[in-house]
């Protein structure tokens, strides 16, 4: 198996001992958790808004996803993670625009008790080349 780093400057930097993502194989794009930190300032987006927070979250994965060769369309599993489960609906919204129903990747959706830097979402993914 082939292993390489993913990394680019149009989302955030990693905040701890993990990369960006991770191209297995050649085929394989395992996106690290992104959250909604603006890449040029390093500052929280949307403070206390989940759809601002998960259009950026999003963002950043997309960049990241660009930065390896992938585009949305080429995501095969997502996992959302929230501070609150009555934030769904409304990062639902957002997300829906990005991932259309019948192309849509598979999805799993967590409420956790705390996320980095106390932000609503995170939101990491599976992409195939």
């Amino acid at each position: 198996m082939t292993r390489k780093i993913i990394r680019t400057d149009s989302a955030p930097a990693p905040v701890g001992p993990y990369n960006q993502a991770i191209a297995a194989s050649g085929q394989m794009v395992f996106v690290a958790g992104q959250i909604p930190l603006d890449p040029v300032t390093g500052q929280i987006v949307g403070e206390g808004d989940v759809a601002q927070q998960t259009e950026r979250a999003i963002a950043n994965l997309k960049a990241i996803l660009e930065a390896a060769g992938a585009t949305m369309q080429d995501v095969v599993k997502t996992t959302v993670f929230l501070a609150n489960m009555n934030d769904f609906a409304a990062m639902n919204g957002v997300y829906a625009r990005y991932f259309e129903d019948t192309t849509a990747p598979a999805r799993a959706c967590v409420e956790v008790s705390r996320l980095p830097k106390d932000v609503l979402v995170e939101i990491e993914c599976i992409a195939v080349l």
